[in-house]
């Protein structure tokens, strides 16, 4: 159970996976401990760049009670509990609770698409149905389905719910976010070129894919930004944004595999249909990762 509302620079984990796509346990708390070594400031298991649309809910389990024991209570462990509907999300966030994780993060229903009141219903019954803090979200470009400030204003008000996770991208609306919600409720941005933007909003971190490959970077971002230093920060956020920017040269979420593969994480492929990058894409992303080195 979380002691503080979330914050910091959270990486949105990878899946290891063997050759045969197997759940890999041996380079998944490898990968924990190298987080956690960077000085991130939690551990997110299970979400979309951790391929939870193509892992059983025993898979998932595994996933997060492996990242739990390995982590032995050095950073909170959140957990993705995303289902296109209330039933299986509570069903999978109950399954979060008893695997020790620490919050959950509910990304909106996806494929249908949900008025507000029935999105607010959703998120109420699974407030109701855990003793876990929960952090909505809202991920449009993937699900089709916008949070509206109004909105986030509600969940606000439901006991249980203490952040938000917001991939929309847009800054002008996380800015929105986090002028209507009280000052404790956590919005964390999603996508990680904005990091540092969303600090001088008011955001209280990041939930980042990038931060896989790069941790101790991305930290940093949050970490010179609260000590005061405001250009390294900025010049962290700049150094970062390279690799972000790569994301389009494969289909998601295969260039964070492929790069962790490249600096010697082997945390193989990502579950088909999704394959390789390309010979010629790999090559680009080593060259933009030769020119993160001694950053």
């Amino acid at each position: 159970m979380l002691k503080v509302p979330p914050f910091g620079v959270i990486p949105a984990m990878v899946t290891p996976m063997t050759a045969e796509e197997e759940v890999h346990e041996g380079s998944l708390r490898k990968l924990t401990n190298f987080l956690i070594g960077g000085g991130v400031h939690g551990l997110f298991s299970v979400g979309s760049q951790g391929e939870a649309w193509a892992l059983s809910h025993d898979e998932k389990r595994r996933v997060w009670e492996t990242v739990v024991d390995e982590a032995r209570g050095r950073v909170p462990v959140y957990a993705g509990t995303v289902a296109a509907t209330t039933r299986e999300t509570i069903e999978l966030t109950r399954l979060a609770e008893k695997s020790g994780i620490d919050a959950v993060s509910i990304l909106s229903p996806y494929f249908i698409r949900p008025n507000e009141d029935e999105l607010l219903n959703h998120y109420k019954a699974t407030a109701e149905s855990t003793s876990l803090p929960i952090l909505v979200y809202s991920n449009p470009m993937r699900t089709n389905v916008r949070i509206s400030p109004g909105l986030l204003g509600r969940l606000a008000e439901v006991p249980g719910i203490v952040g938000m996770k917001d991939s929309s991208g847009e800054l002008e609306l996380t800015a929105e976010y986090i002028r209507v919600v009280p000052p404790d409720f956590s919005v964390l941005v999603g996508l990680d070129t904005l990091i540092y933007a969303g600090l001088t909003y008011g955001a209280k971190g990041s939930i980042a894919a990038t931060a896989n490959v790069k941790p101790a970077l991305a930290a940093s971002i949050y970490d010179r930004y609260m000590q005061g230093d405001l250009e390294g920060a900025l010049q962290a956020q700049r150094a970062l944004a390279p690799l972000r920017l790569a994301f389009t040269w494969g289909t998601y979420p295969v260039v964070i595999k492929e790069a962790l593969n490249l600096i010697g994480m082997d945390v193989g492929p990502c579950r088909a249909p999704v394959g390789p990058l390309a010979d010629e894409q790999r090559e680009r992303l080593r060259k933009v990762l030769q020119g993160m080195e001694g950053i």
